[in-house]
């Protein structure tokens, strides 16, 4: 069962947990995987509620996502499941089922064919309006040296940014 909810009463919420681990969930030709994200925001953008999110080109998800163009936005309701965090946050779909490795359970979307997830409640569907990858030359040097440069864990594994329109805001029960 989902309770609808106005999303703008739960943003503080939401923003508060992205530091802790909340997922991000897509699904195309059959598969569904999800991974951690720590980089969103919420606002309103021609008009419309929405999600923004940053994928980095390597993942999995990224694939999935540019096929399908919905995904969900799956935040717990209170502590965060370590155990989720570390796998979601460490391996790939490419290579392990994380919804059976960890147990998850699946709720069927309402406006999207990607499903929520029944131990993170808190539930955003979000259908993508606008995508654009990082233009490299225009990341402050500082950033880039951190983030995106030689002798960094990512070097050159640049995000594409995605603006998703919020389509359905709920908790499942």
């Amino acid at each position: 069962m989902k309770k609808e909810i106005n999303v703008w009463d739960y943003a503080g919420l939401i923003m508060k947990q992205i530091d802790k681990g909340i997922l991000l969930t897509t699904s195309a030709e059959g598969e569904t995987n999800t991974m951690i994200i720590g980089w969103g925001h919420i606002g309103v953008i021609w008009g419309k509620p929405t999600f923004c999110t940053y994928v980095r080109e390597s993942r999995h998800t990224k694939k999935l996502l540019d096929k399908n163009g919905e995904f969900t936005v799956n935040i717990p309701l209170g502590a965060v499941d370590k155990n989720i965090v570390a796998v979601c946050g460490s391996k790939s779909g490419r290579d392990m089922d994380k919804f059976r490795h960890l147990g998850l359970e699946t709720e069927p979307g309402m406006t999207v064919s990607v499903p929520g997830i029944r131990q993170l409640p808190l539930t955003l569907e979000c259908k993508v309006l606008y995508r654009q990858d990082q233009d490299p030359a225009a990341i402050d040097s500082a950033v880039m040296e951190s983030y995106y440069t030689k002798g960094t864990r990512n070097e050159g594994d640049y995000h594409t940014l995605y603006i998703g329109q919020i389509t359905a805001a709920y908790i499942i029960e």
